[in-house]
């Protein structure tokens, strides 16, 4: 009997144990349950992950289009500036042009008003000139530079070979870049020398 009872208290024992062990697996559970709860689920992340992509793609899509008008606005800036560089030049040859206007304009004209406008005009354009950096090239008795003249012919001088002797047509630089070379003839040694 006294096998059954301790049978009956390990029996016990065994159900007291298995009871705290399921109790305690149960609240085990109610905690994962409750980490499962908050943990979201794989559809909400990738609904999240959906509107994630879509915003960033909305802002790609604006960026680009914003990229594409910044370089629409610079092509048209760029054309404006190449159609109207020579606004500031053209206004103060106008001047220029009105001078030469008004000495066709008079009826009597004498030799000398007409020298006396002609100079005045002159002047004026080599203002123009002046304003903008336009500088002439006359290079008698310089060393022939092919980056500056241009030669038409070569002749026979007293100068040192290669030494313009006569411009025929003044060349022009902008700033130092030349707009218009020199037409000039060069020295060359005498024959027999």
């Amino acid at each position: 009997m006294q096998e059954s009872h301790n049978s009956s208290s390990s029996e016990q024992e065994l159900i007291s144990v298995g009871t705290e062990t399921s109790s305690a697996s149960n609240t085990g559970n109610t905690v994962s349950d409750s980490v499962i709860e908050s943990t979201p689920s794989l559809e909400q992340l990738l609904r999240d992950a959906e509107l994630k992509a879509a915003e960033h793609h909305d802002a790609w899509l604006r960026a680009k289009a914003d990229a594409e008008n910044i370089r629409k606005r610079a092509q048209a800036d760029i054309a404006s500036a190449h159609k109207y560089a020579i606004e500031k030049v053209s206004v103060e040859l106008l001047a220029v042009m009105d001078s030469l206007d008004a000495a066709l304009a008079v009826e009597n004209v004498t030799l000398e008003n007409f020298r006396n406008g002609v100079e005045l005009t002159h002047k004026q354009l080599t203002n123009v000139f002046e304003k903008f950096n336009i500088k002439a090239i006359s290079p008698v008795g310089e060393k022939f530079d092919p980056h500056q003249h241009q030669a038409m012919c070569m002749v026979e001088s007293e100068l040192p070979a290669n030494t313009v002797t006569q411009v025929m047509q003044r060349g022009y630089l902008l700033f130092d870049r030349v707009i218009r070379p020199a037409m000039v003839a060069v020295s060359k040694n005498k024959e027999g020398t």
